[in-house]
């Protein structure tokens, strides 16, 4: 072991790291993740043959990746130039590679030099519960191999296995609930992903903003109230998103919805009564039942949820561990839908779970069996174009929505350039006539960003002063009007401040969060708007960055400091839960941060009246196509970009998002 440990450790390519993890371009965590792996001794009767530096190599680019979001590594990439996926230059990984000495010349070598590594379980061969695994041409670490197998079995199961539907009944309801024809005279979308979810115990629903995700799913959860019959008032739904605003916004969406259908279908379906039944929609985290201090939940496969249909909204945030939790803890009977948009940022963790289980969603791919079974459960035609014979089980039970009912217009017209990687398209709806809806800031300087954030623009609302000046003008008669006048002023102020948010693409910088952050407080300040006594002061927004369970705060959630009326000096921090209001003494909150700006990865599951996306200087692996989407789906009705350098814009539309996965060949078998 000593030995072992002595033959890695102080060599050109230990060195080579060291300097990588000075200069900021690798975790110092991958560092040491590698050291230790190489140094690793196991039972094993494969022969080393002296490849601790190109196994050390090896852990360090996975550890690596993982910290950006790939769940394993591909041996063609680590065998070609994986400096592109790391955000290095080439000469950087070509320092590394030099460093290490001789190495595997291409992937079917590396496999084979992998193999005989003792520290490695090729799947398939004796399993003593080496750290890292070898599945074909994937590397792995031993924790996300074993999330992406079970993930992949569960969505098998569940997709591989059809249940039976009474067909003219399901016509029967999906008429009554559907009666609007589509604008484009095409096929409803919506109807068929009612119909598909009808029949299986897994359904994913995609789609853009505005397309009516949760438009569906109220539609589809009135279909299931009333093809259970007489069992309907003992149906088990629960409702459940990545992030508390998002499950609040999911259970005020299909709140309205149920309340609007209860109308149209009459006393043959008590809507009203049945929705009365559910619960309030609460985070994974939450459903789950985690557990403070560990990975584990309260509920897993020998302790299953209690539901029978589980609806699961901004799916595109639930990264591989979590979904691989999820389907463990539920019972085989249930039902899960996934309702998110395939082409926005994928989660912040490991995995694209989402994105991989969408991947043939815009193509279709559906058998005729599905073609058929579709005509006669909803009465639509599924257009010749989206059949394939070769379409998996998974194919049968996706559907797009392709039609957006609410986003169009100038927002719309920028999200489908920027989503089909049209560059000039773009540059073209930016500088056209929007009416006021868009604005881009070529050019953009620093002092133009924060009077942005402070007063707004024209046309489109105030900044950051509007809830201030609310909060200031309210204050003395809320702590002075008694509990429900203070809930309400705290109410108004939560939502003058959800009106407006800049985003960022970068954390560090001044064109990052933490760089905007302290200028705009600066700003604020200067302009009486805020009087910073220390950390904490009154108008100061938090965004939770850990799950706090005893405090009921999970990260992501959003809250703003304010009076305590019951503690005079003291403040709390109100976070909205629909129209409600909650609230914790900030003196609890230990994990927050200042929340005037936020990266768009922490946006996800949130609207804007007016959406303000800031883009550092320089580009980086960072910036793709699919950061600059979300961040304009982010805008209900304004939406201004600041771009430093024009160029900047041309170079993120160019970039894609990849990320390594091995989870769609694991569920194509």
């Amino acid at each position: 072991m000593n030995e072992s440990r002595e033959s890695v450790i102080g060599t050109p390519l230990d060195a080579q790291i060291e300097a990588l993890t000075e200069a900021g371009k690798l975790r110092r965590l991958s560092g040491a993740f590698a050291r230790f792996v190489a140094t690793l001794g196991m039972p094993s009767n494969r022969p080393t043959g002296g490849a601790e530096a190109p196994l050390m190599l090896a852990c360090l680019l996975l550890s690596e990746l993982e910290g950006r979001g790939h769940s394993c590594l591909m041996l063609n990439d680590l065998a070609q130039d994986p400096s592109a996926l790391l955000g290095w230059t080439p000469e950087e990984w070509n320092a590394l590679r030099d460093a290490a000495g001789t190495l595997p010349r291409n992937a079917m070598a590396w496999r084979a030099m992998l193999y005989s590594c003792e520290q490695v379980w090729p799947v398939g061969d004796l399993d003593f519960k080496q750290p890292l695994v070898l599945d074909g041409e994937r590397l792995y670490l031993r924790r996300y191999w074993s999330d992406e197998t079970a993930v992949a079995g569960a969505v098998r199961s569940r997709a591989g296995q059809p249940l039976p539907v009474d067909t003219a009944e399901a016509r029967h309801w999906l008429d009554i609930l559907f009666d609007h024809a589509t604008r484009e005279g095409g096929p409803d979308w919506q109807k068929i992903a009612c119909a598909t979810a009808l029949r299986g115990n897994l359904a994913v629903i995609t789609g853009g903003p505005g397309t009516g995700k949760t438009y569906t799913v109220a539609r589809l959860l009135a279909l299931l109230f009333a093809m259970a019959g007489a069992q309907a008032g003992g149906l088990r739904i629960a409702l459940a998103a990545p992030t508390g605003k998002a499950a609040a916004r999911l259970k005020q969406s299909i709140d309205h919805a149920l309340d609007t259908l209860a109308g149209k279908v009459g006393a043959a379906l008590p809507l009203r009564e049945l929705a009365g039944r559910m619960g309030a929609a609460r985070t994974l985290h939450s459903l789950l039942g985690a557990r403070p201090d560990t990975r584990s939940f309260q509920h897993h496969a020998g302790n299953p949820l209690d539901v029978d249909v589980l609806i699961v909204d901004e799916a595109s945030m639930v990264h591989l561990e979590m979904m691989a939790a999820l389907l463990a803890a539920l019972p085989p009977h249930a039902r899960l839908i996934l309702l998110g948009d395939k082409d926005q940022l994928a989660s912040v963790e490991a995995g694209a779970v989402l994105g991989d289980l969408c991947h043939d969603a815009e193509a279709g791919r559906y058998s005729a069996a599905t073609l058929d079974y579709v005509a006669a459960a909803s009465g639509q035609q599924i257009p010749a174009a989206f059949l394939d014979a070769a379409g998996g089980a998974l194919a049968q039970q996706t559907v797009m929505l392709r039609q957006s009912r609410r986003f169009g217009g100038p927002i719309g017209a920028l999200a489908t350039a920027v989503n089909q990687g049209d560059a000039e398209a773009a540059r073209s709806v930016l500088r056209g006539d929007s009416g006021g809806q868009l604005l881009w800031m070529e050019a953009a300087q620093l002092p133009e960003v924060l009077k942005l954030a402070v007063q707004g623009r024209e046309g489109a609302g105030s900044g950051y002063q509007q809830y201030l000046r609310l909060l200031q003008a309210g204050q003395t008669a809320a702590m002075e009007g008694g509990p429900d006048v203070h809930e309400a002023w705290a109410r108004d102020v939560l939502k003058s401040f959800e009106a407006f948010r800049l985003l960022c693409a970068v954390r560090e910088g001044e064109w990052g969060v933490t760089g905007l952050n302290e200028a705009i407080e600066q700003r604020l300040e200067a302009a009486g708007l805020i009087r910073r006594r220390g950390e904490w002061y009154v108008g100061r927004p938090v965004m939770v960055t850990r799950n706090d369970y005893g405090a009921g705060v999970f990260n992501g959630d959003i809250g703003l400091a304010l009076p305590d009326p019951l503690r005079p000096g003291s403040l709390r921090v109100y976070f909205s839960e629909g129209e409600a209001v909650r609230s914790v003494l900030a003196t609890r909150l230990r994990n927050v941060e200042t929340a005037f700006a936020m990266t768009v990865h922490k946006s996800q599951g949130s609207e804007f009246r007016h959406t303000v996306l800031v883009l550092p200087r320089e580009g980086g692996s960072v910036l793709a196509r699919e950061l600059i989407y979300t961040g304009i789906t982010r805008a209900r009705e304004y939406f201004t970009l600041a771009t430093p350098s024009a160029h900047i814009l041309a170079e993120a539309i160019a970039e894609r998002t990849h990320r390594a996965s091995g989870l769609r060949a694991q569920i194509a078998g």
